[in-house]
């Protein structure tokens, strides 16, 4: 079905933003009508045979049906064009979208459980009819097969709520096997757990909502990103002869496909300001066509003198000592009668409890003891934004 959709509405070249924005829709569109098809034929099906967990079921995937109306909205507004109010264009709505979601799968969780203990405290008979075994089945089929289409989508548009949508659609066929069950339990044993059931559908479909909520709320909380793309753009920019290492990477997620970077490249010293400046602006246009995003790059000057190199190794071998992702970037050396100053910068992990203070005291001390010459270190403590390799 999914290959059908594609001929129908991929016509020609089309650009990444509006690719994803009919993936969202079509995907959207077709989460509306299954859910409400699923909604009445279990409601059917738990009216005939006097099952709560049947019923809440239902609701569930009512509920489904309004998150995939909020999906299909979701993907409509992110592919909004930038205006004078929105520059960086409209692409987070689909996190926004993804948490609405997610919010209204721990409310269902929260109503089917209620409703269930209620069941468990005043229990009622069920009744076994072949009808509702069908509708049944039929929903775990649907379910699984939404799982695995928004799933393939989500991993082709890299959407955080795809994701979200299909690890719903697999937490539903999952409640919807519990519920199938409890049904067949009944019907052979003659013990009626329908209302433990539904606590069990209700704590699969709450586990579903926290899954969801944390892949669309972090995007929009600013989290690392992906690691792939950090590691994209670092092979880009160093596979440049007149790129010596980079440091200081630091990407802005607008929503998908809608990243801003900025890095800092070190380039020789001695080279030509203008040739030089003419490749950064070459590796900027470079990552937009390559990974869609806009860069700004700032040159930082390297000397590269034998004794700077030597006193460099030896400064590198005592920041990597510090522990592990220390690095150290922007290594000036400047000499004087009585002593001389090293000034660079160095890199601390957020996971590191130290002080920069802390940081700085340290790594005098190692110097007094490590470097044969009296050197003052000036030093300033970043931290590291992404994780990549910097050339050593």
């Amino acid at each position: 079905m999914g290959g059908f959709f594609e001929k129908l509405f991929f016509k020609g070249d089309i650009s990444l933003a509006k690719e994803r924005q009919i993936y969202g829709m079509l995907c959207g569109a077709a989460g509306i009508f299954l859910n409400i098809a699923l909604f009445f034929g279990k409601l059917l099906a738990g009216s005939v045979s006097s099952s709560i967990a049947i019923t809440a079921d239902a609701f569930n995937n009512l509920s489904d049906a309004g998150s995939s109306v909020v999906t299909l909205v979701g993907f409509k507004l992110s592919g909004t064009k930038p205006d004078t109010k929105h520059p960086f264009g409209h692409g987070r709505i689909e996190y926004v979208s993804g948490l609405i979601v997610s919010a209204a799968i721990l409310i269902m969780a929260f109503e089917l459980v209620s409703s269930s203990v209620d069941k468990i405290i005043h229990p009622v008979e069920t009744e076994f009819h072949i009808i509702s075994i069908l509708i049944l089945v039929v929903s775990i089929l649907v379910k699984l097969f939404m799982a695995y289409y928004n799933g393939r989508i989500g991993k082709r548009i890299e959407s955080a709520a795809m994701r979200a949508a299909a690890v719903d659609s697999l937490s539903d066929a999952l409640a919807t096997a519990v519920v199938l069950a409890s049904t067949l339990t009944g019907y052979y044993t003659g013990l009626y757990v329908d209302g433990y059931c539904g606590v069990l559908v209700g704590l699969f479909i709450f586990y579903a909502g926290v899954s969801a909520a944390k892949e669309t709320l972090n995007p929009l909380l600013g989290q690392q990103p992906d690691k792939e793309f950090v590691s994209n753009v670092y092979e880009t920019v160093i596979a440049h002869e007149e790129i010596m290492g980079i440091h200081d990477l630091v990407v802005h997620d607008y929503g998908p496909g809608r990243q801003m970077i900025s890095l800092h490249a070190e380039v020789p010293a001695e080279a030509n300001i203008l040739e030089i400046h003419d490749i950064i602006d070459r590796i900027e246009e470079e990552l937009k066509q390559k990974l869609y995003c806009e860069a700004v790059i700032h040159m930082d000057p390297i000397v590269m003198d034998e004794k700077t190199e030597q006193m460099r190794k030896k400064v590198m071998d005592m920041v990597s000592g510090m522990g592990e992702g220390f690095s150290m970037h922007d290594f000036r050396m400047v000499p004087g009668k009585s002593h001389t100053n090293l000034i660079f910068d160095v890199v601390a992990p957020f996971a590191c409890k130290k002080s920069d203070a802390e940081i700085i005291s340290e790594l005098q001390q190692k110097a007094s003891e490590d470097l044969e010459e009296s050197c003052f270190l000036k030093i300033q403590i970043d931290r590291a934004y992404c994780k990549f390799e910097v050339s050593s």
